[in-house]
């Protein structure tokens, strides 16, 4: 169960990520500046995940730092795509550089759609799971009746 738990939470922050990397498509400022003092549009973000597995947890048990370590899955970092900013002609803008380009967030939606997608597959496989672990304690249990 605590397996299927970690796969949710981890799926979960994966949406949340992608939600705002969606959000964020067509900022152009993100605080950021680059060493000429020019601002950097939003820079795609996506999760780092980190196997934990069966030993690792039973290690942690044993030790004096029990349930640190629950067997599945965790997110280690947020890290973010390092792909070049795309350039887009558009000398109205108020970021355009003085040619008239503008550099955009390297976020592309349909990407984010599909790995969207494929996270809320993810997210439902680990229900379906914890709802098979759960049917199997219930069974057990009657088993003693």
């Amino acid at each position: 169960m605590e397996t299927s738990g970690s796969g949710l939470t981890a799926q979960r922050l994966r949406m949340d990520i992608i939600s705002n990397n969606i959000a964020n498509a067509d900022t152009t400022r993100s605080g950021n500046v680059d060493g000429n003092g020019v601002p950097l549009p939003y820079r795609r973000e996506f999760p780092v995940f980190t196997a934990v597995d069966f030993n690792q947890f039973l290690q942690s048990a044993d030790s004096n730092t029990a349930g640190s370590a629950i067997p599945g899955v965790r997110v280690t970092a947020i890290a973010e795509d390092s792909s070049p900013f795309p350039t887009v002609y558009n000398p109205g803008h108020p970021d355009a550089n003085a040619q008239g380009y503008v550099q955009m967030p390297n976020v592309n939606t349909a990407q984010e759609m599909v790995d969207m997608i494929d996270a809320s597959r993810a997210y439902e496989a680990n229900i379906s799971a914890l709802d098979a672990s759960k049917a199997m304690c219930t069974h057990a249990l009657d088993i003693g009746k």
